[in-house]
Order: C-alpha cells, then sequence, then structure tokens
C-alpha cells in the first residue's frame, strides 16, 4: 500500500514579493530561492519546508548543499530535523549517489545520514569503518524483507512524496489461532522497554519474564489471537517504518534506532554487527492481528531465550504516516 502527501496547494510567501518558489524552481533560478529558505528559516516561518524541499530535489548538488550552511546568518542554516514531507537531507540523499554526496561539504552528522540512506536505497557501500558499531552495508537479515525503492520516501519535484506502508504482521497469510496465557507481571525499568516505546508515539512496549506469548498476553484484546511466527528479517522492515514514521525523521534514522533497539535487548552498550547477527537469529518472534486494526497497525513480540525475557510492541491508528 502507498501512503501519499501530495504537494497541495501552492503557498504565498509571508514576507516581500516576486514569483513563487515553484515558479523560480522551473526556471533555475536557485540562489534567490535558496535566499528564500533561509529566510524563511531564520524567521520561523514555517514555508522554510516547501521551499527547502523545491531546492533539495531540483538544485544542482553543490548548492542545494548549501542550506546546511552556516554561512547564512543566525537560524538560517537547516537542521537534520528540517523538513516538508520528510527531512531535507533525506530528500537530498534520494537526488545523488553517495561519491557525490560524500564530496559536499555537509556537516557530519548530515554526511552519516545520507550514507545510511544510499545503503538503504541499495547502493554499494564499500567496507568502510561502521558507524558507532552499525555497518553501512545492510546486513542479510536487513536486505532480503523489503524492495529497494520501499524503503525511503518517494519525493516529488514540487514537494510531497509517497511512502510504501509497512506493517506487522505484514500479511495475513499462514496465521492461525493462539490461546494466550493468562496475562502475568510485567517487569519495569528495563532499558530495552523504554528504546522500544521510543521508536513511536502510538504504539505501546511491555517486557516481561517468559516467552513471546507471555508478552502478548499484555496488549492483546482478547484470550486469544490470530497470529503466527515469523523470522525478525520479515519484521524489520515494520520497525524501521514504524521509527522514521514522522515526517521530520528519515529512514535511516529509524535503521540506526533499530540498531539500538537490538544493543539493548542484548545489553550491550552500543551496537555491534557480530552481536546484532547472533541476537537477530536467537529471536522468537510473534505477530498477530487485532479486530480495531486500520490503516496503521504493528503488533509483533520479541523474545530472546539467552535471557527469558519477552517484549512486545503493539498499536493501531487510523492516521497515515
Amino acid at each position: 500500500m502507498i501512503v501519499e502527501n501530495g504537494p497541495g496547494p501552492a503557498r504565498p510567501l509571508r514576507y516581500g514579493w516576486g514569483p513563487s518558489g515553484r515558479r523560480l524552481a522551473e526556471q533555475g533560478r536557485w540562489d534567490e530561492l535558496l535566499q528564500r529558505f533561509r529566510l524563511a528559516r531564520a524567521l520561523g516561518d514555517p514555508l522554510s519546508g516547501p521551499l527547502g524541499h523545491l531546492v533539495a530535489y531540483g538544485a544542482p548538488a553543490a548548492l542545494a548543499a548549501r542550506l546546511f550552511d552556516p554561512d547564512g546568518g543566525p537560524g538560517a542554516p537547516a537542521t537534520a530535523a528540517d523538513h516538508d514531507a520528510g527531512p531535507l537531507w533525506e530528500v537530498l540523499a534520494t537526488r545523488h549517489p553517495r561519491p557525490v554526496l560524500d564530496a559536499l561539504p555537509l556537516p557530519p552528522a548530515i554526511h552519516r545520514l545520507a550514507a545510511h540512506t544510499r545503503a538503504l536505497l541499495g547502493e554499494d557501500p564499500g567496507d568502510g569503518a561502521p558507524d558507532g558499531g552499525v555497518p553501512y552495508r545492510l546486513q542479510p537479515w536487513e536486505d532480503g524483507g523489503w524492495e529497494c525503492d520501499t524503503r525511503v520516501r518517494e519525493y516529488l519535484p514540487g514537494g510531497g512524496a509517497r511512502r510504501a506502508l509497512h506493517l506487522a504482521p505484514p500479511t495475513r497469510e499462514g496465521l492461525a489461532v493462539i490461546e494466550l496465557p493468562n496475562p502475568g507481571g510485567r517487569l519495569t525499568g528495563i532499558a530495552a522497554t523504554r528504546t522500544l516505546a521510543a521508536l513511536s508515539d502510538w504504539t505501546t512496549a511491555v517486557c516481561v519474564r517468559g516467552r513471546a506469548a507471555d508478552a502478548v498476553a499484555q496488549l492483546a484484546a482478547g484470550p486469544e489471537v490470530t497470529g503466527g511466527h515469523l523470522p525478525f528479517a520479515a519484521l524489520y522492515p515494520a520497525l524501521v517504518h514504524l521509527a522514521s514514521a514522522r515526517p521530520d525523521r528519515g529512514a535511516a534514522q529509524g535503521r540506526l534506532a533499530v540498531w539500538q533497539l537490538l544493543a539493548a535487548i542484548d545489553g550491550t552498550p552500543a551496537p555491534d554487527r557480530a552481536a546484532a547477527d547472533a541476537l537477530v537469529a536467537r529471536l522468537r518472534c510473534l505477530t498477530w492481528t487485532e479486530p480495531a486494526d486500520d490503516l496503521r497497525h504493528l503488533h509483533l513480540a520479541l523474545e530472546d531465550p539467552a535471557t527469558g525475557l519477552a517484549w512486545a510492541l503493539s498499536g493501531t491508528t487510523p492516521e497515515p504516516a
């Protein structure tokens, strides 16, 4: 399923005179459009997001990189949080290959996110050093559960974006009725539970000592559910999607958030490729459906037999991502 945030009607400038931002983009007047972005950004005008999108999408790479350049004055440069239908750095990263992006004078944080974005888009990142323990090259369990063109928003030239909707369970095929145990007590103060809860503001996370079904029993609507076991690789796209659903967050940030979650579940201080691979191999994952499921829903449980702990994450909302 594809959710589209279209460009919408043209919005007038809140200051000054002159042609609209879209007309400037059509005419290739990128320097003028950049100045308008900087003025809007410095004034705190929400129009800065749409203007920045036009520059990041259509301007030559060297000029688009100046969105993040502090030479525009206080308050003028974009940050990793500036967005329209998605972060401006992600718009830029979808428009140019990594060698071009690496040569741009971008802030280190933007370079990092752009590199992860290019890896998600299927570009070979080479064999460089990992980013804080997270390899730029996707692991096999990250790569196989979804198509490259569904991992990052598809940005539109005039504004807006299309985005694939990844759900858990990803399909209702193969699901069966599962009788749940009586809910026991929940564990509190677990760092991994806080990390899991932080992925989204519309899901609930719990932790129990026991198996995946014990965690599901904490959040399921009834004493039985329609569900089934799946490998973590099949649920990974939904977690990345969940962690990057807000327009100020990109798919690269979603990927990094899931790696942080795996580190927290494993009890390691920071992400580590070998530790993550071992954890993913031993996790027992259960996903289920709820009667109230609407456009967006996610129900999954992760059981780590090495620690005897299990987590469940569940939520549903009719609002589009």
